[in-house]
């Protein structure tokens, strides 16, 4: 008889994709045989976060389902849903632990299931979604300056205009 492979579930929002969202997709791999990642929809972000994401959907599902230790992506719509946990048959859930003391339906659930399990990460610290518009928000000035400059060297200097 076949050994059960142990499905891992974690989801988010994978907006302006980096380094903690790389850490939590490899930690939960390692927790199990399969990872399957929900990506939250932009009408969801939109709801729950009160403003929409930066990259939409599409882009957002897509980089997820390039990373490497990624098995399977998934449209999330809920936050955590049964159904869903149920459909994909998650052995482990895992979340940041910022949800640590907030209800969700579906972790509520994945307790009370016997040989299931929620498992809690700590955010990669320095690094968040909200970190990065902050600092775009506050570097914008620089920003700009840097992009014009660029391009006024670039109208001016290409090396087919040295040759004459």
């Amino acid at each position: 008889m076949k050994e059960k492979k142990i499905r891992v579930f974690t989801s988010g929002s994978f907006d302006l994709f980096h380094i903690g969202h790389l850490n939590i997709l490899e930690k939960s791999a390692a927790l199990g045989d399969e990872l399957i990642v929900g990506v939250s929809t932009d009408e969801l972000i939109q709801h729950y976060k009160g403003m929409p994401p930066v990259i939409p959907f599409e882009q957002r599902i897509r980089i997820v389902s390039s990373i490497k230790c990624v098995t399977k992506v998934v449209k999330q719509v809920k936050l955590t849903e049964i159904a869903q946990l149920q459909s994909e048959d998650i052995d482990i859930v895992t979340i940041g632990d910022d949800w640590e003391n907030k209800y969700l339906e579906g972790l509520e659930w994945m307790k009370q299931q016997p040989e299931k399990e929620v498992i809690y990460f700590p955010y990669t610290p320095g690094v968040s979604t909200t970190g990065i518009k902050k600092h775009i928000i506050e570097s914008t000035n620089e920003i700009i300056a840097a992009a014009l400059q660029r391009e006024a060297e670039l109208d001016y200097n290409w090396p087919e205009d040295e040759k004459k």
